[in-house]
């Protein structure tokens, strides 16, 4: 199933599926207009608009040309227009972006309205007659033509305005963030089997560690896209074992590298085809189950605004608050253990994403390229603060807590304003009055 999954979300972020199902939607149209004029329908059009209805085969025609003609040139200036979208994109912010861009619902319809407006002239040209032939001319076929053709006038309006706004570095950032909380929304939480309490320094835990495990290669070399747990957990259940997860999900896995590990005697062919069958590896990374993923694609925004070359505060700034957005909303969600038990006997021992190990993707690279800026040094700690009033998690407030430390001596190392060194520090105790507040709630609830 997570197979058809992944093949769906990557037909949707294709440039050519809507376009496909428009183009294939509007010939079922002109078949279906064209018909119902060769039925016979006496609509007596010509005589109660002559204007309108009042050309025969030859004008037909050549309205039904022009709208065609107009129609591919105007899909070729948007096609045109996407890619220098795309390369401006690719260059200004990153090149992991681009696959939103291609995945943008508006502009692969408005690139299929303008190709099904031509495909559907094609064939409603093609049933015209006239001169010697039997004249049939299908009136309500070329009347559609005509409407098809300012719905075009509208969608080309409307794809000038949507490409200038989503080129702007916070519509990028925007869109990012709103597929990363779509995923976090997936994946947080998420159960397979049991949910096991963490047994790490537990006999339990200790007990299973202490099997023998047989590596189980990996048979394609990629990124992992996608793990369906749930079979993992089955093939575990079936063999009578534990299977460990080696990689993870956005991790890059080589052919004959170990992928995953099964404790006990070693597996058959049919049990190590089964595991590997549960790995997705493709070219990329993908969003779909790979939070960090997003998480990436904004922090790579950030580190090009803050390049010497492009020196952008301001969309550095509307990184951080994003990241900070996805944070929070993951501070109050439950991260599931790595356990996973059946009829309390571990099965399944996962490689996921930790809240820690989230915190540092978001923060560490643009901390470390920040030194010296001291707005994005006090709003990375004001972003800090927000996320710590989401959660009264020990552990969780602690991995936040360290990156404000880090904060702090980099202010100390790399700014030379004392004023602005208090200004850092004035927001450094805050964090730590807030986080106070914080304890101080969970132990009381």
């Amino acid at each position: 199933m997570h197979k058809l999954q992944n093949a769906w979300e990557s037909l949707r972020a294709s440039l050519w599926f809507v376009p496909t199902l428009i183009v294939a939607a509007a010939v079922a149209l002109a078949i279906g207009l064209i018909e119902i004029d060769a039925a016979g329908y006496d609509w007596k059009l010509a005589d109660r608009l002559p204007r309108l209805f009042g050309a025969g085969a030859e004008g037909s025609r050549g309205l039904l040309a022009a709208i065609a003609g107009s129609m591919i040139t105007v899909a070729g200036t948007t096609f045109s227009i996407t890619i220098v979208a795309l390369a401006q994109a690719s260059s200004q912010y990153t090149s992991r972006i681009l696959r939103n861009f291609m995945s943008d619902r508006a502009s692969q319809s408005v690139l299929g309205v303008f190709v099904g407006v031509f495909a559907y002239c094609l064939i409603v040209l093609r049933t015209i007659r006239g001169g010697d032939e039997v004249l049939f001319v299908p009136s309500l076929s070329v009347l559609g033509g005509l409407v098809l053709a300012f719905v075009a006038i509208g969608f080309l309006i409307f794809f000038i305005h949507h490409t200038a706004a989503s080129i702007q570095a916070s519509s990028v950032i925007a869109d990012a963030a709103e597929e990363t909380l779509r995923a976090v929304d997936r994946l947080f939480p998420k159960g397979v089997g049991d949910a096991a309490d963490n047994p790490a320094g537990g006999a339990e835990s200790k007990a299973v560690m202490a099997n023998i495990w047989i590596t189980i290669a990996a048979r394609k070399t990629g990124y992992i896209q996608a793990i369906d747990a749930d079979a993992l957990f089955e093939l575990a259940r079936q063999c009578g074992s534990v299977v460990r997860m080696e990689r993870g999900i956005g991790e890059f896995v080589i052919e004959d590298a170990p992928l995953a590990s099964m404790a006990g005697k070693q597996p058959d062919e049919e049990a190590i085809v089964k595991l590997n069958g549960a790995y997705t590896v493709g070219r990329h990374r993908t969003v779909h189950q790979d939070a960090a993923y997003g998480i990436r694609q904004i922090v790579d925004v950030a580190l090009k605004a803050l390049s010497p070359g492009i020196n952008d505060t301001t969309t550095a700034v509307n990184c951080l608050d994003y990241l900070g957005v996805i944070l929070a909303r993951v501070a109050a969600r439950a991260v599931e253990t790595p356990y996973r038990k059946d009829d309390g006997r571990v099965r399944l021992i996962a490689r996921g994403p930790t809240f820690a190990g989230l915190v540092d993707e978001a923060f560490d690279q643009i901390r470390q390229n920040a030194e010296g800026n001291v707005a994005i040094l006090a709003r990375l700690l004001q972003v800090l603060e927000i996320i710590a009033a989401r959660t009264s998690d020990p552990g969780r407030w602690q991995a936040l807590a360290q990156q404000a430390d880090l904060v702090a001596e980099t202010a100390k190392r790399s700014v030379p304003s004392a004023h602005d060194r208090a200004t850092i520090q004035t927001s450094t105790d805050r964090f730590s009055a807030s986080g106070e507040r914080s304890k101080q709630q969970g132990n009381s609830a």
